[in-house]
């Protein structure tokens, strides 16, 4: 099985003005099963710099899907609400999804890159 790489969201800073939330909804990238591999084999790596948020991976079995479509991946969050937190963490992840996505909400900090391989 060959192996791709994605960037699911680059580098972005909050402007620090104030803590106004922000939501970046990352665009879809193929999934195994779009693909129809059996191993179901994702891997997500989120380097962050002082980022206060939450960082959660998202996938959906639909071809074409819908914003009802997309649910959040088990074990895939980083992050909380309070804490900055400077990081490179690698999480692996299991499914036959077709595609696949992050979504980040953050009040501080830089999402330097979120990484993508399956």
């Amino acid at each position: 099985m060959p192996a791709n790489s994605e960037i699911l969201i680059s580098s972005t800073t909050h402007s620090g003005a104030n803590a106004d939330l922000v939501t970046i909804t990352g665009d879809k990238f193929k999934g195994d099963g779009y693909y129809g591999w059996g191993d179901g084999l994702h891997t997500v790596s989120y380097q962050l710099t002082s980022f206060v948020g939450d960082i959660r991976i998202q996938a959906t079995l639909a071809a074409d899907p819908i914003d009802s479509d997309w649910f959040d991946v088990d074990g895939t969050s980083i992050g909380n609400d309070a804490t900055p937190l400077t990081t490179v963490q690698i999480i692996n992840f299991i499914g036959n999804f077709v595609w696949v996505r992050a979504v980040a909400n953050y009040t501080a900090g830089t999402i330097n890159t979120i990484l993508y391989n399956h």
